[in-house]
């Protein structure tokens, strides 16, 4: 783009030079051509006439631009005056080349895609859109840089015409297109003939000959490749493939939800495992045990780690793949759930020089987020900050963090009590399992260190009694923990299908709200889910967290000695301004984010 932009100050318009000329494009897609007047004049004149931008703008930016270099465009971006759009529209009409704020991914030629490698097209911001005669059309960011255009043309073995477009939108097009294949699977399964699979099947048997086949010799891997991409793009977190008697199952778990995806036959049972062991490193001669294994692939440009688990049934090898994108941002607390209050609680304890604090919740509840997120907080180069996990799931700058080994004898606890040596300020444990981690958590603690870690039990008074069964003594709970936080999570209610209605005091009452609390929250009425083609037909779309944050009392800390049920210090804790994971759930229904039938499906223990 930085040539296009030195394209025209507001001095006057640059030669093209060697650039291939425009010729005329049609498509479908809406194409813009400015005005012949404006063809050669400059940027700033331009901006004014088509986006325009007021005269007391261009002045400040051209005073910018004086004081402190750069280009005219670039300065009235970084002031905000303009958008990426305006610019490079601007640019267009400047430079007589087609614009287009959108690329119509639907339209764009497959075999096109097949000459021009995805790393070269997201380096260089192109992306090939249709032949026109001899000619091909590839939308750019960068019409002036005669090198890239001679690389394209040498690619796609054909002469190119440039369509000006902003680089975002060129980017979101190259993964879209690239990422089509994912909706191929189910076409795979379609055009192999059966004999082939039959014959495939048998090969497959053998790594070899899997390993040397060529891509177009080796269906299996493209229907392998299909579902991997369909599941990034559907947002899915683990993949299922399940042998019954007398077919396959593939499932994908979306928003916690599991959904049939495909049926392949039987036959296709061995050479499908054979693949994705391969892919995990595992052996593929073993059938009788469990294996664990790790994929790493790059998908539309999205690095993915994959946990690849197999188990032996009755009827053959069942595989899941947890599928972890090591490119997705961590979330900030805020983004995940937390209401304001519970920011406020929250933001206190984790600032805290030493002790405990506990999140709880099942397998899947987003425990491990909610501790990226805290850490991330607090990630500063005046703390060190280490981690012990089982796995590491996501990389945080600046901070250390192991992975446990038990092969090796390396454990939470051995971590642990390693980690005690290096100087630490803040330790992450990733779950306490038994006593001797229990205890080295809390000497941590009570030596001065902040240590976050995780249990599994349904509320957060449950954390107390988990670790006084565990054999904890009671006097080292009450005078190290500072915090446990309970949570769930809930599905986001699709924004483009939800319908409105009114409840029932039946409902109402059902998530702990009194017949009056939409008038009290000064609501008119609560979402459905209906399901539409934004959300795949489920309604939902996304999901958040839920929070019972219990900050640990004084007299909370006396009932931890007395060694009372965690129902007593439930009580307790509400009657001190703790919000149950129900209420704070009840609340997000009422405020629209997720449904009452959402809530009471992932808080029915809490109702018994």
């Amino acid at each position: 783009m930085a040539d296009a932009l030195q394209a025209q100050t507001d001095a006057g318009p640059v030669d093209p030079g060697s650039a291939e000329q425009p010729r005329s494009v049609e498509s479908t897609v809406q194409v813009s051509h400015g005005p012949a007047f404006l063809c050669g004049r400059p940027l700033g004149e331009i901006l004014r006439e088509t986006a325009k931008l007021p005269e007391e703008k261009l002045a400040e930016a051209l005073a910018q631009q004086a004081e402190k270099g750069g280009r005219i465009g670039e300065v009235l971006l970084g002031l905000k005056s303009i958008t990426e759009e305006q610019l490079f529209q601007a640019l267009a009409y400047q430079l007589d080349l087609p614009f287009s704020a959108k690329l119509p991914v639907d339209e764009i030629t497959p075999e096109l895609i097949q000459k021009l490698p995805i790393n070269f097209a997201k380096q260089a911001k192109l992306l090939p859109l249709r032949v026109e005669g001899d000619r091909v059309v590839v939308a750019t960011g960068d019409p002036l840089d005669t090198a890239l255009l001679d690389h394209a043309r040498m690619l796609l073995e054909a002469p190119v015409t440039p369509l000006l477009a902003p680089p975002q939108a060129i980017l979101d097009a190259i993964n879209q297109v690239y990422d089509r294949a994912a909706n191929e699977a189910e076409r795979l399964m379609d055009d192999l003939a059966a004999e082939d699979l039959d014959s495939l099947a048998h090969e497959l048997e053998e790594p070899q000959d899997l390993l040397d086949a060529a891509d177009d010799e080796a269906p299996i891997i493209k229907l392998v490749n299909s579902l991997l991409f369909q599941a990034v793009k559907e947002r899915a977190s683990d993949i299922h493939i399940e042998p019954f008697e007398r077919d396959l199952s593939v499932r994908f778990r979306v928003d916690g939800v599991l959904r049939e995806k495909i049926k392949p036959p039987k036959r296709f049972q061995k050479a499908i495992a054979s693949r994705v062991k391969i892919m995990g490193n595992l052996n593929i001669a073993e059938t009788r045990l469990p294996q664990d294994g790790r994929i790493r692939i790059k998908i539309a440009g999205r690095d993915i780690d994959i946990r690849l688990s197999t188990v032996p049934t009755t009827h053959g090898e069942r595989i899941v793949m947890r599928l972890l994108d090591k490119s997705a941002v961590l979330l900030d607390l805020a983004e995940i759930g937390f209401s304001k209050d519970q920011l406020v609680l929250m933001d206190s304890l984790i600032h805290r020089s030493h002790g405990i604090i506990l999140v709880t919740g099942p397998t899947g509840s987003g425990k491990t987020t909610t501790l990226y997120a805290a850490l991330s907080k607090i990630n500063t180069t005046d703390l060190n900050i280490l981690t012990v996990e089982d796995p590491v799931e996501y990389q945080i700058k600046g901070i250390g963090q192991v992975q446990v080994n038990p092969k090796i004898e390396l454990t939470f606890a051995s971590g642990l009590r390693s980690f005690l040596r290096q100087d630490p300020d803040v330790i992450m444990v990733g779950e306490i399992r038994d006593l001797e981690t229990a205890e080295i958590a809390i000497q941590a603690s009570l030596t001065g260190h902040l240590v976050f870690s995780t249990v599994h039990t349904n509320d957060a008074p449950g954390a107390i009694t988990r670790l006084v069964d565990m054999g904890v003594e009671p006097f080292l709970v009450a005078s190290s923990l500072v915090g446990c936080l309970a949570q769930r999570l809930v599905r986001v209610v699709c924004k483009e299908c939800r319908v409105p209605y009114q409840p029932t005091a039946e409902e109402l009452s059902e998530m702990g709200l009194p017949p009056t609390a939409l008038r009290d929250a000064a609501v008119e009425h609560l979402w459905r889910a209906v399901g539409c083609s934004n959300c795949n037909g489920t309604g939902y779309r996304g999901r958040t967290g839920i929070y019972e944050m219990m900050v640990v009392s004084d007299d909370i800390r006396q009932q931890i000695l007395q060694k009372v049920d965690s129902n007593t210090i439930k009580k307790t804790a509400i009657a001190q301004g703790m919000r149950a994971l129900i209420h704070d759930g009840a609340a997000k229904v009422l405020r629209g984010i997720t449904t009452s039938a959402e809530l009471l499906s992932v808080t029915q223990e809490d109702l018994l």
